[in-house]
């Protein structure tokens, strides 16, 4: 399964604690007038060691004397810690209340607001082992702030990465581990007056994956009936001011999907950028996004029963369809589409959408039969001679243009949808292929087929 990006700065919080940890050492330079000693606060910094030495001390110029006393810190490793694994496959799961948060005040108040599920999964564990050099120009201030460091780990410190009390792998110690007093050999030069000595630490960490949150649906209206006045309980079911007046729709990243026959494909939102709706068969685009990337941040997808609800943005109504994965290709989810929530047909179906230029009734086409309906995606022409195998059997030319809906009578050819003059939403089935059409005054599209942006599809699982 596609991991989607995530970084917490985890790694980065535990270095952060480990800075902490040595930013407020200090060495005697003396005294002042009053006689009380003259301190100097010893930073500290991240670093490793030929960045040390060329912009920390050097500041990239041979003309610039080095400024000590100073620490630096960086990390020589990182080990997977076998001896701490735990259950890869454990989730443990905690349900929290979060508190209302005023806008105007900017501050919590008492009262709850949210329920949220939280599903924590094992942490990785690692050992991160970091190495302080402490950069000293003389003995005395090495003895100084060796000192107070060395007295702070018997053997260890206790951190603490973040305050989140759901984070159960925020504790952690640092351990000191290694020594060493000095970075000059014997006997000692005069070229480099600055003295290294080196203390190696290890942090036994956990990396976390990311928790899955769920929100919890707080029950805001109890229906002690679900007839309506008429006790009629199917129209009571579909009432929005009854049922789904409170609902929130939530769409994964704002995703779309597109609908292409039976196949439902989720894309990055601008992975397309118009609707694919037209009447010659479409093709999907290029994509490496998986449902099962979607669907499992929120739940499990049980095939046959969990639902895709596409909003029809033409005239509001909803299309509700099963769905189930693809056996072989988890890029799409096959889509079954409950008939009752289809747009109703206005016009009676037609046999076959052709262009009438290259088929005709016994030319590709069946032989005429009365009844006979055919959309057309061309015009016929005029009574000049174009279109002979639309001719009736009286020798009446057909005259008909794109788009129009024509019908057999048992002798002609009768156009019994003017395209032209018609700007009413209407609503055809194909019976040849059984997919609907829809009229929206210029153009015949696919009437619930295509591309559903973020917002405008939900899933039930």
């Amino acid at each position: 399964m596609a991991q989607q990006f995530f970084y917490d700065e985890q790694i980065r919080r535990f270095l952060l604690q480990f800075t902490r940890i040595f930013s407020n050492f200090e060495v005697e330079y003396g005294r002042e007038e009053d006689g009380t000693a003259a301190l100097y606060r010893v930073p500290v910094r991240y670093g490793d060691a030929s960045r040390q030495a060329q912009t920390v001390l050097q500041q990239n110029s041979a003309n610039n004397m080095p400024a000590t006393p100073l620490m630096t810190f960086y990390i020589t490793n990182l080990d997977y810690a076998r001896d701490r694994v735990q259950e890869p496959y454990f989730v443990e799961k905690r349900n929290v209340r979060q508190r209302t948060w005023d806008d105007e005040s900017q501050s919590y108040e008492t009262t709850q607001s949210n329920a949220f599920t939280i599903e924590r999964l094992m942490p990785v564990p690692y050992n991160l082992e970091v190495q302080l050099d402490i950069w000293t120009s003389n003995t005395n201030q090495k003895l100084q702030i060796l000192e107070q460091i060395l007295t702070l780990f018997n053997p260890s410190l206790e951190i603490q990465s973040t305050d989140n009390y759901l984070d159960w792998s925020s504790l952690s110690v640092v351990e000191l581990t290694n020594t060493t007093w000095s970075s000059r050999s014997i006997p000692v030069g005069t070229d480099d007056p600055i003295d290294i000595s080196s203390l190696r630490f290890v942090m036994p960490i956990w990396i976390n994956p990311p928790a899955k949150v769920k929100k919890l649906g707080v029950v805001q209206k109890i229906i002690a009936s679900i007839y309506d006045a008429d006790g009629d309980y199917n129209e009571a079911i579909l009432d929005n001011d009854l049922l789904l007046g409170t609902r929130q729709k939530m769409t994964p990243f704002n995703y779309q999907t597109l609908l292409l026959g039976n196949q439902l494909q989720v894309l990055e939102h601008n992975a397309v950028g118009e609707a694919v709706e037209t009447i010659d068969p479409p093709v999907s685009p290029t994509s490496n996004l998986l449902w099962h990337t979607v669907v499992d941040l929120y739940g499990e997808l049980r095939n046959g029963i969990s639902q895709i609800r596409l909003t029809n943005a033409y005239d509001g109504t909803e299309i509700v369809g099963t769905v189930a994965y693809h056996p072989n290709d988890d890029r799409f989810l096959l889509f079954t589409v409950d008939s009752d929530t289809l747009p109703t047909n206005t016009l009676d179906p037609v046999n076959a959408i052709v262009n009438p230029l290259r088929k005709g009734p016994g030319a590709g086409l069946s032989a005429a039969a009365s009844g006979q309906r055919y959309l057309f995606v061309e015009g016929t022409g005029s009574d000049d001679g174009n279109a002979e195998a639309w001719r009736g059997t009286d020798g009446t030319a057909l005259i008909a243009n794109a788009n129009d809906i024509v019908e057999y009578n048992g002798t002609r050819w009768n156009v019994v949808f003017d395209a032209s003059g018609t700007s009413e939403v209407e609503y055809v089935t194909n019976l040849t292929t059984t997919i609907q059409y829809r009229w929206d005054g210029a153009q015949w599209l696919k009437s619930y087929e295509g591309l559903y942006p973020g917002g405008e599809w939900s899933l039930v699982l």
